[in-house]
């Protein structure tokens, strides 16, 4: 399995799970295997939910700000890595 870089985290709500993240490049779509990476964060999860301007989205393309639910704790800065097939 290799990683494509997809983007940044810039926030974190804690109460409900969500990271937000300004996609740079690749894009991402809900069933993506993801991987999240920082100074002190480091974990895998699989998109479930996706939001962009609170409403449900299956897709977000390299410019768009999205808000995804993880299952771990993700940081400002932290770097979101698309899980791929090699």
């Amino acid at each position: 399995m290799s990683e494509r870089y997809v983007g940044t985290v810039t926030h974190y709500f804690k109460g409900p799970g969500v990271a937000v993240v300004q996609v740079a490049e690749n894009g991402i779509d809900l069933g993506d295997q993801v991987h999240i990476l920082g100074h002190t964060t480091d974990f895998a999860d699989r998109v479930e939910s996706m939001e962009m301007e609170h409403g449900r989205v299956e897709h977000a393309s390299p410019g768009d700000e999205v808000a995804i639910k993880v299952g771990g704790r993700a940081r400002p800065h932290d770097q979101l890595y698309k899980v791929v097939p090699d």
